[in-house]
């Protein structure tokens, strides 16, 4: 399969946006209770890439753990690369035909893997599991209302995501459903 250049251009604007978030919001907008941080909008880029296409999504997961390597350090990076698994297992979801509000709800448990991520860093079970597992739990959810807001007004701008690659076989349009 090829990457369209459409595909190419947006998965590196979010992915910059990806690496300028933690780096511009580094310790404003952000929760610090290590090894469990948040940087509130720091999802946005990610969840949106899912809906331009599985390489975009990864694209974008892998600056979100670059820009967190440079700004909060290996734990909170190796946490960030959780996205890059997310961003896929989203965009291969949204291909299917599934609404971005579903997609969101569905890939949690998977993100909620950032707890597991911290346990070789030396981390007991509890700050693995209620400090960071509840803690992305919260802050998945709060940055995916503020990702389905921007979705629709997008899609209301005239940014249709399902259209940023060509269709594929058996592909709906869906940029209207949330």
């Amino acid at each position: 399969m090829r990457i369209q250049v459409k595909e190419l251009i947006y998965g590196a604007i979010l992915a910059a946006l990806a690496i300028l978030i933690p780096v511009a919001f580094q310790g404003w907008l952000q929760v610090n209770i290590p090894p469990f941080s948040a940087t509130i909008g720091s999802h946005i880029p990610s969840f949106l890439a899912m809906f331009i296409s599985p390489w975009a999504a990864a694209f974008v997961g892998i600056g979100s753990t670059l820009g967190f390597l440079m700004t909060l350090g290996p734990v909170v990076a190796a946490r960030a690369a959780v996205h890059i698994l997310f961003g896929v297992v989203g965009a291969i979801l949204f291909r299917k035909g599934f609404k971005p509000s579903q997609i969101l709800l569905m890939i949690l448990p998977i993100h909620a893997l950032e707890a597991f991520v911290v346990l070789p860093f030396g981390f007991n079970l509890y700050t693995a599991f209620v400090v960071v597992g509840i803690g992305t739990v919260f802050h998945h959810l709060v940055d995916s209302v503020l990702t389905l807001g921007l979705y629709s007004s997008l899609s209301k701008a005239g940014i249709a995501f399902d259209n940023i690659v060509p269709q594929r076989k058996g592909l709906r349009n869906i940029s209207s459903k949330i």
